[in-house]
């Protein structure tokens, strides 16, 4: 039996949600049960109330807004909760075709990837203007340099996701999910793939970022960090061989006009040579100790992984146990009525 649960993270969407809800499929090919889950991320309007009315499966609700990665990472531990072997994340603006999860979920279910991104063919995408255009493709070729994958549309939140990479996925994050994710997925050696799909016009601004800049500088901060953490000792090691090749350069400048014979008044290059050099190693040495504390927190999720699993096996053990016993209550019960 394959569940797949579509998961809609959602902030004052009591407008829109119907229209999105109405559009989400009902059957797809190698799935066997799908439901339907809302994260109302501290809403002001009755985003909660309608997700009740169109009869959603399950409703997640911050008290305030916490972020749409926040809410991202809320809607997957439920998701894992409720038993889910797929999971789809989609937009409930609407923004993304309904019909088209069924082409993401396609590689997870046969067992091609373990996560699917919707493609947005933003190069040619008529709903995307000239420079939007150009950024999603720059920051595309900047999240698949360093995530070691081969995806073209990495900021696309129209995704799905395995059981297992779901469990393997720690979001670190406050802004957004897409990029982090990506590049903790590469660096996992986790499958992942993307599929083109349609999409539709925005309906209202971004809730995401207030302007262009700000969603660079934030992305920028998550691509940096996401990257640092798993890439330590490169990152560190390297601005200290930086570091160190700029402070040669006023050693070495010191060291001519000494053996010219002209030394005393050249002092100066020394100290910051020497200062540079130092720096150097110092940041290097802060890459050895960062590389530490990955390798500790690759054994700290490793240790996560398998808590998660024997949880799932205690909680299908109860369950097993316990059916037998609601039967034969129910069976006495109907023969005393």
């Amino acid at each position: 039996m394959t569940k797949l649960i579509i998961q809609i993270p959602c902030l004052n969407e009591a407008e829109t949600l119907p229209a999105t809800l109405a559009k989400l499929p009902r059957q797809i090919d190698g799935v066997d049960t799908i439901e339907y889950l809302i994260i109302d991320d501290g809403s002001s309007d009755d985003t909660s109330g309608v997700a009740r009315r169109w009869g959603v499966h399950h409703i997640v609700r911050h008290r305030r807004n916490r972020g749409l990665a926040e809410a991202f990472r809320s809607g997957i531990d439920r998701c894992l909760a409720e038993g889910a072997d797929i999971i789809v994340n989609t937009d409930a603006d609407g923004q993304y075709e309904g019909a088209d999860i069924a082409k993401i979920v396609a590689p997870v279910v046969a067992g091609e990837a373990d996560i699917c991104i919707g493609d947005r063919s933003v190069a040619r995408n008529e709903h995307f203007g000239s420079g939007k255009r150009m950024l999603q493709r720059v920051g595309s070729y900047v999240v698949r340099t360093l995530s070691a994958t081969n995806i073209t549309d990495a900021v696309s939140g129209f995704r799905a996701i395995s059981r297992d990479a779901a469990q393997r996925i720690n979001i670190t994050t406050d802004f957004s999910y897409t990029t982090d994710m990506l590049i903790q997925a590469g660096r996992k050696r986790l499958a992942i793939t993307s599929v083109p799909i349609r999409t539709h016009a925005a309906t209202r601004p971004s809730r995401l970022f207030k302007s262009i800049p700000r969603f660079i500088q934030q992305t920028g901060v998550t691509i940096l960090r996401a990257y640092t953490t798993f890439n330590s000792l490169r990152v560190f090691v390297g601005l200290g061989m930086l570091a160190t090749l700029i402070g040669l350069v006023p050693i070495g400048r010191f060291l001519w006009f000494y053996f010219s014979g002209d030394g005393d008044g050249h002092v100066q290059s020394l100290v910051i040579g020497g200062a540079l050099l130092t720096v150097g190693v110092l940041v290097a040495t802060l890459g050895i100790l960062a590389d530490l504390i990955a390798t500790n927190r690759k054994l700290l999720e490793a240790n996560m992984l398998k808590l998660r699993r024997i949880e799932e096996k205690l909680i299908e053990a109860e369950a097993q146990r316990t059916a037998p016993a609601a039967l034969d209550t129910a069976e006495t019960l109907r023969k005393a009525g």
